[in-house]
């Protein structure tokens, strides 16, 4: 076999006719991404492959550092070419990592380069990217890898302005969705939570002084995301917080924090506890999916995170347990009626069996699978965390009625991202017709693979 040619991963006979045949032709959802709406409005074009590729990609920036590599060939002064020549380095030691993978599709769909990356191939890598870069831009790469769908990742506060702009722009086929990511009003513990109230009663024209009068300003603005096309919420938690208390207790705990004072994390996931229902219910009301990402430990290098930030490649999977305050939560939405269709991700594998049995707690006739399992996420974002979540799944659950991948990213060449997934789900499937555990059904076959390559997305978002 040659390398990633075209049956890449694709290793029995019925693998290959559902990904030729099936997979390989649906259009993309990219439901949960961190794409610029400004750069898709402006239709942001590319000098070089370095700057598409390894500006704020902490994937490459972890692998790079990995290698002992310099941080200014990352984050810091050096040209691009002498970042992309740092990458090109780093290339060929990254056998077994997904990036490898993803360098070499990229490299294939849009630029037609089949040479692997290396030191001794960067120059001719270099100028044929180069060259063709030269009529590519942000959207031109949406539209090439038939996207139908993009839904970015925005802030309540978000004015929406290039996504208002993008729905009027009739040039563009392809819909760019906000999606309602509320974590600094959730994240009372965070420095800087008092200045993001602030901003948020400033856009909201409203005086905050309560915990209520948070919720009035995030319904508010949900309101807002929903008349511009909003159909889908994200929410980050190192766990799912559920901890009851009065309405008195939260508001002293939020006066205390609008004051600069220490809150606890029991006091905070207090706070947490009641935004979030209110903002389920919202949610519920609106027809929303409410995606709730589990057990990312974030900025563990203090001293990288104050000279570099937040989402600069020092995060890592947490390995607190989730599955009583998670029970909770949903049920106490569930018990009013309330419950939204709800996507759980985890990223700690350990916890797949814990969100694959939950699903089937809370299921209801509102949708088909109406609770999911996301996909395999971030530091699970290989093949042996895709083929580990979707057995899982199919072991649990449902796997038919599964709503597929996402790019979870901030570039504009990691659309073949979706291409890997759906050759991984057909081996999956292949292997297991001709292992004789699913009958040769052609047609139940092609169902299922459209299904979870495009249309169980667009059927349960409804977009």
């Amino acid at each position: 076999m040659k390398f990633m040619d075209k049956d890449f991963l694709l290793s029995t006979k019925t693998a290959r006719k559902l990904f030729h045949t099936y997979a390989a032709k649906m259009p993309i959802i990219d439901y949960h991404c961190h794409l610029s709406p400004q750069e898709i409005y402006e239709d942001k074009k590319y000098d070089n492959i370095a700057q598409v590729w390894l500006g704020g990609d902490h994937y490459k920036w972890r692998a790079m550092r990995s290698a002992g590599i310099d941080e200014k060939y990352m984050t810091g002064t050096a040209s691009d070419r002498e970042k992309f020549d740092a990458w090109a380095k780093v290339m060929p030691l990254c056998i077994g990592n997904p990036l490898y993978h993803w360098t070499h599709l990229e490299l294939q769909r849009f630029f037609g380069i089949t040479t692997p990356l290396s030191p001794k191939t960067a120059d001719e890598i270099w100028e044929k990217t180069s060259k063709k870069l030269k009529n590519m831009s942000a959207r031109t790469l949406i539209s090439s890898s038939n996207v139908e769908v993009v839904c970015t990742t925005d802030d309540p506060a978000d004015s929406l302005e290039y996504h208002m702009l993008l729905a009027k722009d009739t040039s563009f086929k392809t819909r760019v969705l906000p999606t309602y990511r509320p974590d600094k009003a959730v994240n009372i513990t965070a420095p800087d939570f008092a200045a993001y109230i602030t901003k948020l009663a400033n856009v909201c024209n409203m005086e905050i002084k309560t915990v209520d009068d948070v919720i009035a300003a995030l319904i508010k603005r949900a309101d807002f995301f929903a008349a511009n096309g909003g159909k889908i919420s994200d929410h980050a938690f190192v766990y799912v917080p559920f901890e009851k208390a009065t309405d008195e207790e939260v508001d002293a705990i939020f006066a205390r924090a609008m004051s600069g004072e220490a809150i606890s994390e029991a006091e905070g996931d207090c706070y947490k506890t009641k935004i979030m229902l209110a903002l389920g219910r919202k949610f519920y009301d609106l027809g929303w999916t409410m995606q709730l990402h589990i057990g990312a430990q974030r900025n563990n290098n203090s001293r990288m995170f104050e000279k570099l930030g937040p989402d600069t490649g020092f995060d890592s999977i947490a390995d607190e347990k989730i599955a009583a305050k998670l029970a909770m939560f949903l049920d106490a939405l569930d018990s009013e009626g309330k419950l939204p269709k709800t996507i759980l991700y985890t990223l700690n594998p350990v916890h797949n069996f814990v969100i694959g049995t939950m699903l089937g707690n809370f299921q209801s006739s509102e949708a088909p699978s109406k609770i999911q399992f996301g996909t395999a996420w971030w530091f699970v974002d290989h093949k042996d965390g895709m083929e580990e979540q979707m057995r899982n799944l199919a072991s649990l659950g449902l796997l038919s009625k599964f709503v597929g991948m996402l790019t979870d990213s901030r570039s504009f060449l990691s659309y073949p991202r979706h291409e890997y997934f759906r050759r991984i789900l057909c081996n999956l499937i292949g292997n297991w017709v001709e292992n004789g555990e699913y009958p040769d059904d052609e047609a139940s076959l092609k169902e299922i693979v459209e299904g979870i390559c495009y249309k169980n997305a667009k059927t349960y978002l409804n977009i």
